[in-house]
């Protein structure tokens, strides 16, 4: 195993453990946890991917490759690997084994292992099989996800990012929520990913400023952007834009109107006129009732340019079960 990463790894659950005032440090030191749960071996992840065939590619690009692979468990896994050799790929793959080896919801993916004897180390995953949010809203068909399936998967998507800010011991800000993150299984359940930018904020320095500002434009805080004063309000904008994206089927990263206005501007300029079916998916038209105007309300409440504006995630998350049990009452 390589050590570096082990002292790294180590340093990094440390100052969890300082920071949440737990027996965080145990985790790690016990060494029958991560030791026999946590850590795969080479031959293993090697075998299970039959020696990373191109046969079993899934997927990647300019930052790694993602492999799938069973392991001698017999758990079907994804197993992400580096291209690239840099310290920054190597602190989010801590910051990631860090998070999601803490974290247990059925809304967010989960983390089998890792292994630490390769240059890069290499993270396995659950396998979800049914790709992501985005591969289904932005294809050449005509029809995507059903308005009651993008409802549900927006309501599970908020219920994980509200237990991330609120039911952990200190909160995680994900920072890069988008619909590329979103991973679905067979059954279309949201299955939150990727968390290498993700940050542990103590509750006493939320609102802390962040020297390198991440996440991705067009799903990105402005404020936070402008000022790198890091929040769950970010979150919560990057989510107010995933909601957007839910009810449109526009991408948030490419979409401008022939002014030059984004996604963001144009919306928000088309529900303020009263004219929302104008920016709706045509899908989301003829299946949504009334409760289509109250998605794209919480919306625009999430991506108000001032982060005191907005509502906090459980609030989000509230209201999102509010609309899917009164449109059940209907149905």
């Amino acid at each position: 195993i390589n050590n570096l990463y082990v002292f790294m790894f180590a340093g990094l659950i440390i100052g969890l453990s300082v920071a949440t005032g737990a027996s965080s440090i145990l985790f790690f030191l016990g060494g029958s946890d991560i030791g026999g749960r946590m850590i795969i071996p080479l031959k293993e992840i090697e075998k299970a991917t039959n020696n990373f065939d191109q046969t079993r590619k899934l997927g990647g690009g300019g930052h790694g490759t993602v492999y799938k692979g069973i392991l001698s468990d017999l758990h079907v896994v994804a197993i992400k690997r580096s291209n690239i050799v840099v310290q920054r790929e190597i602190d989010e793959f801590i910051n990631e084994v860090a998070i999601l080896s803490q974290i247990n919801h059925k809304n967010i993916v989960k983390l089998h292992g890792c292994c630490l004897e390769t240059e890069v180390p290499l993270l396995a995953y659950e396998f979800i099989s049914n790709g992501t949010l985005g591969d289904h809203l932005h294809n050449e068909s005509p029809k995507s996800i059903s308005w009651s399936g993008r409802l549900r998967i927006g309501s599970e998507v908020g219920r994980a990012i509200a237990y991330l800010h609120s039911a952990v011991l200190v909160p995680i800000i994900h920072r890069d929520i988008k619909s590329s993150n979103i991973l679905l299984d067979d059954a279309f359940t949201a299955k939150v990913s990727d968390f290498g930018a993700s940050r542990y904020i103590p509750i006493d320095q939320t609102g802390r400023t962040e020297t390198a500002v991440q996440g991705t434009i067009g799903y990105l805080d402005p404020m936070y952007y402008y000022t790198g004063r890091l929040s769950e309000k970010s979150d919560v904008y990057s989510f107010g834009i995933l909601l957007v994206e839910l009810l449109t089927r526009k991408m948030p990263t490419m979409y401008r109107t022939s002014a030059g206005d984004g996604l963001v501007a144009q919306f928000v300029e088309i529900l303020e006129e009263g004219k929302l079916v104008d920016i709706l998916d045509s899908q989301v038209v003829e299946e949504g009732g009334s409760e289509v105007e109250e998605v794209a309300a919480l919306a625009a409440s999430c991506i108000k340019l001032r982060g005191e504006d907005r509502p906090t995630m459980r609030q989000v998350e509230m209201a999102l079960e509010g609309i899917q049990a009164n449109k059940q009452l209907v149905l």
